[in-house]
């Protein structure tokens, strides 16, 4: 196999921004404990998960899907901050510190996927001739 998913600029991005979710949603009230606390961290959690999970897949294809799984859980989070700063939970430099986190993440991974599609255009290998 090639190199670990641990060596993708996206994944270790990805791994900062949820150490800046955790951080700052510590603050939360205590009744969000089991509601956007706990949804904005499983949420952030998911995004280096699914880039890792897919990393290891055989084909580009794979891989792809699961940089999709990992952008679907990225607009969620982007979603939650915005919904815990309406709410005051989250100052204004805080969102904007971890919107500005969520948008780099993004770009590396439409990075990362359009450059495995163009991979993944041209099919898994046939089958072999022996």
């Amino acid at each position: 196999m090639g190199r670990s998913y641990r060596d993708l600029v996206v994944w270790q991005k990805a791994m900062a921004l949820v150490k800046a979710v955790y951080i700052a949603s510590q603050s939360f009230p205590k009744q969000e404990m089991y509601g956007l606390t706990a949804q904005m961290r499983r949420a952030a959690v998911s995004i280096p998960c699914n880039i890792a999970e897919g990393q290891g897949r055989v084909f580009d294809r794979e891989f792809s899907l699961f940089i999709g799984h990992a952008l679907g859980s990225l607009m969620e989070l982007e979603t939650q901050i915005i919904i815990a700063a309406e709410l005051g939970y989250l100052s204004s430099d805080t969102t904007n510190e971890l919107l500005a986190k969520t948008g780099e993440v993004g770009r590396l991974a439409n990075g990362l996927r359009s450059s495995l599609k163009k991979g993944a255009a041209a099919g898994p290998p046939g089958p072999s001739a022996s």
